[in-house]
Formats: structure tokens, sequence, C-alpha cells
């Protein structure tokens, strides 16, 4: 993982509020009490490790430019630890910042790339979620955290078409 030379996380701290730290016992959706700017992190030289170690996809991918910015755009994507799974952490007072452009079109190409590699874009409001496909977004509703999303392929008439359920439990790893 190496981080875009250009790019820094100065004046943005989207994760401090739409992601859980663990370490803190600080659940998603809740302000970590340790952002008091909601701008940066107040304990940053002794943040856990799991903040440190955590970098989104704006940070990490150099081809996404500024407008991709958690703090601008209200969005934060992040790949999980294996790779097949794109989670766009959406703020929940911009439930539909995803849906503009160029967001919007972006996410369908990802999703495009991810379906051949059997995985997943989901975008990630609150607790519901919503699974992106090349052609078409499919609501989830809300889905807790010990619950998975599963895509599954179903031939038609019309060739293959992808749809995608929740199961409730997430497969043993």
């Amino acid at each position: 993982m190496s981080v875009a030379a250009e790019k820094s996380c100065d004046g943005c701290a989207m994760c401090c509020f739409l992601l859980g730290i663990e370490a803190l016992d600080k659940p998603r959706g809740d302000w970590c009490p340790n952002c008091s700017t909601k701008q940066s992190c107040d304990i940053y030289l002794d943040r856990p490790q799991e903040c440190a170690d955590f970098f989104c996809e704006y940070i990490l991918n150099p081809a996404l430019d500024d407008r991709w910015k958690p703090s601008k755009s209200k969005l934060m994507p992040v790949f999980n630890k294996a790779g097949d799974r794109l989670t766009i952490y959406v703020d929940p007072k911009r439930p539909d910042a995803w849906r503009k452009e160029p967001f919007r079109s972006r996410l369908r190409e990802w999703a495009a790339v991810m379906v051949q590699k059997r995985g997943q874009v989901i975008v990630a409001v609150a607790k519901q979620r919503i699974i992106v496909f090349p052609d078409r977004e499919v609501n989830l509703g809300d889905v807790r955290d010990d619950q998975d999303i599963v895509t599954v392929e179903e031939r038609t008439p019309n060739g293959l078409m992808l749809d995608a359920y929740v199961a409730d439990e997430k497969p043993k790893t």
C-alpha cells in the first residue's frame, strides 16, 4: 500500500465519523471523541494502530482527484483487506452524494471490474446498503454487521443477470 505523494488528509476527518474504531469502542456514524474539530485528530501522534494503518482510497489512488476528498465529496471509498469489496461510506447528511457525477459513473466502472473478479461495490449510508452493478443498483435495506451481502448470477432469456441478497450469517473464515 503506497500513499499518493500529492495527497493528504489535512482538513478531512470523515474516517473519524464514518468508520467504527474498535480500540476506542467507537461505533460507525458517531464522531470520534478525539476529533473535537471534526477536521483532524486530537491524539494523532498517539492514535490507535488501526487508525494509523488506515488510508481511504482517495489517499491511496492517484487517479482520484480532489473532487473525491471525503471532506468535499462526502464519500469515503474503502477496500476490504481481501480486495474483493469496495465500500463507499457516505455521510448520512448527504445520502445521495454518491449519485452525483463523476461519482456514480466511476462506481459503475468499478462495479464492472469487480464483477469480473467476483467482487462487489457497496454503498453504505448509515446501516443501509446498496450494491452497485455495472447497469443498476439494488437497495438491500438495512444490513447488520453480522450479516453478509451475497452476489448471485441468474440465467435469464436475456443472458446472465446479477442480483444480491443479505445472508443472515457471515461465512466463517
